[in-house]
């Protein structure tokens, strides 16, 4: 009788050492495994590399998905997005890390079937931050904890240590007495269940699994799919919204020139076209924006003065930069976490700040410069003027082509050239007097 109790107890207990009778462990030999990396920030690019990964391996029927995670954390929104795919995996997902999965790295890695990792690797430290560095509010902490919980229940770890990752008030006797947020060496790791064996590599993992001789098909991202990823990272974003505005601004200042306004397009281009491939940004976004840039052309070049279109105008192409990179429906942003939201209005934010640096630091340098004076000398020269006789010019009366606001055109014996008012607003026709030239511009007055 005795024996038959000890076998019964060791039947109910040693299912549950191993992961609460999980059905996740993979044996065989020349077996389908699809490996994947993770070596960024967990953003928008994380995302569609993960969403791609477990497409490919279930359209090629793989056996086992490996996630070679080594990341720093990110966007929770993203984390939330790729642990919920992986959940929902039919096929068993074995996350592989390498040196650190840390914050959002540790929901993602939690989320997996089994978790391996390399001596001197790390998992934990979840807490939310903001993107100063600082703890985020309670309520932003309070989502994160409930995800890890939820997680590790239901990969059959320990919700109490997982909590402890986000919050060091959570204590666990035994691993942070103190009230410490909580981070697992690779020891400690398979100690409290988040770590199912140290490997060196992924060959030994699979070996020491019991994986013989497995077919391993590693992710291969096109161009397009790298170029995607690079442009939507915060940076790149910040930095496109800078030159959008930045063209806008410098076209403005000197109608016609050109260069400034085709900076603006191809930058507005390459911000727009990977959040509409990525689902982000919708047709009536875009349309806000052009909207935006149309309302601003209208109040340069035909409505006197700077009033309700031009600023209706800016704030268009503000909001379409923003709302482009949140998921919404057409204003409903149930489907968009705080977190994203707080993002996007970031990266345009920080662009926007970038450009009004720049239009300060820059001023006249921009302007003057050797590489403005060279397109607008161009320009000048394209419609007849000799620069060698700019003084015959001096004095000499001209018709407004265009309104001054105060830049535009003025036309002198059959050519246009550009001009600036330096008394206001000057109405198209009116006739001015030349005064003197700044650079490629003819400063006027009205007669």
């Amino acid at each position: 009788m005795r024996l038959l109790a000890f076998i019964i107890t060791c039947l109910l207990i040693i299912p549950s050492a191993l992961g609460q009778g999980r059905s996740d462990s993979v044996f065989g030999t020349h077996l389908k495994v699809y490996e994947f990396e993770i070596f960024e920030e967990i953003a928008p690019a994380a995302t569609r590399k993960t969403v791609q990964a477990m497409d490919e391996a279930a359209a090629m029927n793989a056996d086992l998905i490996i996630l070679h995670l080594n990341t720093y954390g990110g966007l929770v929104s993203d984390a939330d997005s790729i642990r919920t795919r992986i959940l929902n995996s039919k096929i068993p997902v074995y996350a592989f890390i390498e040196n650190n999965a840390a914050s959002a790295g540790a929901l993602i890695s939690i989320a997996c079937h089994r978790i391996f990792m390399k001596e001197g690797a790390t998992i934990g430290a979840a807490t939310v931050v903001k993107g100063d560095g600082q703890e985020a509010p309670d309520k932003y902490q309070s989502y994160m904890r409930s995800k890890m919980r939820a997680t590790a229940t239901a990969r059959g770890r320990s919700p109490e240590v997982a909590e402890a990752m986000v919050d060091g008030d959570k204590v666990v006797p035994g691993l942070n007495d103190t009230g410490d947020v909580v981070t697992l060496t690779t020891d400690e790791a398979i100690i409290w269940g988040f770590c199912d064996g140290k490997y060196p590599t992924i060959e030994a993992m699979l070996q020491g699994q019991g994986i013989l001789e497995p077919a391993i098909i590693k992710q291969e991202l096109s161009w397009i799919d790298n170029a995607i990823g690079f442009l939507i990272s915060p940076g790149v974003s910040s930095a496109l919204v800078l030159l959008i505005l930045g063209g806008i601004y410098y076209e403005l200042r000197s109608p016609g020139i050109g260069f400034p306004i085709l900076v603006s397009v191809i930058a507005a281009l390459l911000y727009f076209a990977p959040l509409y491939l990525e689902g982000l940004a919708a047709n009536w976004e875009i349309l806000i924006f052009i909207i935006g840039l149309v309302l601003l052309g209208l109040e340069v070049f035909v409505i006197p003065g700077f009033g309700f279109a031009g600023i209706s105008g800016l704030v268009l192409i503000f909001s379409a930069l923003v709302l482009s990179a949140i998921n919404n429906s057409v204003f409903d942003f149930s489907i968009s976490s705080s977190e994203q939201i707080q993002s996007a209005l970031t990266r345009v934010v920080f662009g926007l700040l970038g450009f009004i640096a720049l239009a300060i630091l820059s001023g006249r340098f921009m302007i003057d410069g050797p590489l403005f004076k060279r397109i607008g000398l161009e320009a000048t020269l394209s419609s007849g003027m000799d620069t060698k006789e700019d003084q015959a010019f001096l004095g000499m009366e001209a018709v407004c082509a265009t309104d001054l606001k105060p830049l535009g055109y003025i036309e002198m014996n059959g050519k246009e050239y550009d001009a600036k008012s330096l008394d206001g607003y000057i109405a198209k026709d009116a006739r001015v007097r030349i005064i003197r030239k700044d650079g490629w511009q003819f400063l006027v007055e009205p007669i």
